[in-house]
This record gives structure tokens, sequence and C-alpha cells, in this order.
């Protein structure tokens, strides 16, 4: 790693890690939640569950998981799915990319290992999607194997624990905290030890107001002793969003159908269907909006004043999207990813959040 051994035998200097590997491993093994994934360590179903609990929240994640597994309970079954159905399982999750990703790295391991999940730091590694995180959560949780999985979770505990100011958006910082827990890790119980981590992130040393007074290891919490819990971690600011204004086009026909198309292969919400969409600056008024349509779908449209205003939020940008409808009369014919569906069929297709919300308004 970049930084110098000194700075971490600095920060470890007098923490006795086998007294807190034993006060968490006893607090985890009597307090923590009762999951579905923590049911078996099955390596498949933890993998499933770290890839869909990234950036997502756990109550969210329980009915996507459990329904996600009994639709593709084996890696075969999921290799084997076509990738809509998969997207339709993962449909409101959000962060698309990582059920494509989990497909694809999935569909290797069927490939090359025989649907064994491969248990060796370089195998795992290389798979499509995952990261040092879910690399080192599937070789603890799955094959007790002293890793670091080192989260948002855990830079937060260890930062508080440690007394460390690093911030933790840079990656030296994230190397940093790998190479900590890589020190300090049970190695007779990995598993206890970095879930306990992550538990302890989530329900006791919360980002905001932490439960100090009930935490398990607040006798070795340099950042408690020292009344700094509310300061760590120190973390930059992200970038402000860039707000994009579109007009939501939703068109129907004469039989009732309404139009859809598919998003690129690449890209935001790969793969996913929508309704039309126009930049507001392609098309501000409703006299542009009705060239833009038939530029790009070869259909003469008639809209309706806006019924609705939708906000959708992403990382790195919002979506702030005018609802507008409209009839046309004949079918697509110079777009190919288009195509009209009836409503029945609409339940078929994957859509992202903000279209479910359009789509409410067919009902």
């Amino acid at each position: 790693m970049n930084n110098n051994y000194d700075q971490l035998t600095d920060y470890l200097q007098g923490f006795d890690h086998l007294s807190f590997q034993k006060d968490l491993i006893e607090w985890f093994n009597i307090e923590q939640r009762k999951l579905p994934w923590r049911v078996s360590k099955d390596p498949y179903r933890v993998w499933v569950s770290e890839i869909m609990l990234q950036q997502t929240k756990v109550d969210t994640v329980i009915p996507y998981f459990n329904h996600f597994i009994n639709k593709f309970p084996t890696p075969e079954a999921l290799a084997d799915a076509d990738e809509q159905e998969v997207l339709k399982a993962w449909e409101g999750l959000g962060y698309y990319s990582r059920a494509r990703n989990l497909q694809n790295a999935i569909r290797e391991v069927v490939e090359v290992y025989g649907g064994d999940i491969p248990h060796t730091p370089k195998q795992l590694g290389d798979l499509k999607g995952v990261g040092p995180y879910t690399k080192g959560a599937i070789l603890s949780i799955a094959f007790d194997q002293p890793e670091p999985a080192v989260d948002g979770n855990v830079m937060r505990v260890m930062a508080r624990i440690l007394l460390i100011d690093e911030d933790i958006a840079k990656q030296r910082t994230r190397k940093l905290f790998e190479a900590i827990i890589r020190e300090i890790i049970s190695k007779k119980d990995p598993s206890s030890f970095n879930q306990g981590l992550m538990e302890l992130g989530a329900i006791v040393c919360t980002p905001k107001k932490p439960s100090c007074l009930l935490c398990p290891v607040q006798s070795h919490c340099k950042a408690y002793q020292q009344g700094m819990e509310d300061e760590l971690p120190i973390k930059s600011k992200s970038k402000k969003q860039k707000r994009i204004p579109y007009t939501g086009v939703l068109v129907t026909n004469q039989e009732g159908k309404v139009l859809i198309q598919k998003r690129p292969e690449n890209g935001l919400l790969a793969n996913l269907w929508e309704f039309p969409m126009a930049l507001l600056e392609e098309a501000p008024d409703t006299g542009s909006l009705s060239e833009w349509f038939h530029l790009n779908y070869g259909l003469t449209i008639t809209t309706k004043p806006s019924i609705d205003k939708i906000r959708h939020v992403f990382s790195h940008l919002i979506w702030e999207i005018d609802v507008v409808p409209g009839v046309v009369e004949g079918n697509v014919s110079t777009n190919s990813r288009a195509k009209f569906v009836s409503l029945d069929e609409l339940e078929k297709y994957p859509f992202p959040v903000s279209h479910q919300k359009i789509a409410q308004h067919l009902r």
C-alpha cells in the first residue's frame, strides 16, 4: 500500500486486538439480526446478498433477496436465465449494473468452475463485478478465510475506534483500512468478525448520533474516549449532482397499446425499458415535442397537458421528468428499439423506478 508501515503501526500502537475480537464476536453472536442470507454460509447466497446490499438498506433488500433466490436458487439457474428476466427480478432495487455484472460473473463460474464459487482471492477477484469488498465478504463469511471486507460501515467503525482522521473518500485510505483489518481480524472466526463490524456500523455505530452507551467495544474506542465520535469519519463532499430536465411522453395508439423502448446496452440503466424521453432543450414546447417525436419515431403525435412531474435522484445526477400523454396513429417505423405493447404485456418488462411511476398513470 502507499501508506508507509509506520502509519499502520502508529494507529495500532497499544490496541488490544485480541480483546477487541472477543468483545465484538461475542456481541455479534448474541445480537445479530436474523436475516435470510445468514441462514447458511452458501457462497452463492452470500454473494447475491452482498451485491444487493451495496448502497441499499437491509429492509429494502430482504424481499428482493428472497424473491431472487426463489427464482434463481443456484448459480446454474442464474447463469441460464435471460437477462431481461434477471433485470425484472431486480426491478426497483436500483444500480442495475450490479445485476448484469453478477449474472456475467456467475456465468463464468458455471463455465470455468462447474458452478462452484472459487475460494481463492485471485480467482474470485478476477470475476467481473467482484471488487475487494465483495471478495473479502465471500471469502470470510462463506469460506472462513481471514480476508478484509471494508465498506463504509467498517471504515466508519474503525475510524472511530482508532481515531483515524484520513479522508475515507480516497482510495489510499480504503487501502489503509484494509491493511488494518488484515492485521486485527480474527483468524479463528473471520466470518463473525467481519459481519460483526458490518452489523455494528449498521445498528450501533451509525453515521449520526451513534449509540455509544450500547456499544460492545466502547472501551476500545479512542474517539469515544475523546468525545470525537460525531466528528469521524472524515469524508470529502462529492461533486454536485447534475440536473437533467426531460419530457416523458406516455404514448398510446388507437388500440390502447403503449409505446416503450429499450435503453442502450451500455451506460445508465442499460437494457431496461422506458417510455420515450425528450431532453427539454430538444423539445421545450408542444410544437417542438411533436417534431422531435416524428423525427425519432416516424409518428405524428397529438399531446395533452402535463399530468405529472417526477424527480428521480441518482448518485451523480437528477432526472426531472415532465410527463405528457399523447396519442398516435400507426406503428413505429424509424426507431428499432421501440414497440407498442398491451398493458398486460407491460408487466413483463423491467423498468427503472422513475418509469414505474409514469406507468401508474396508465392504470
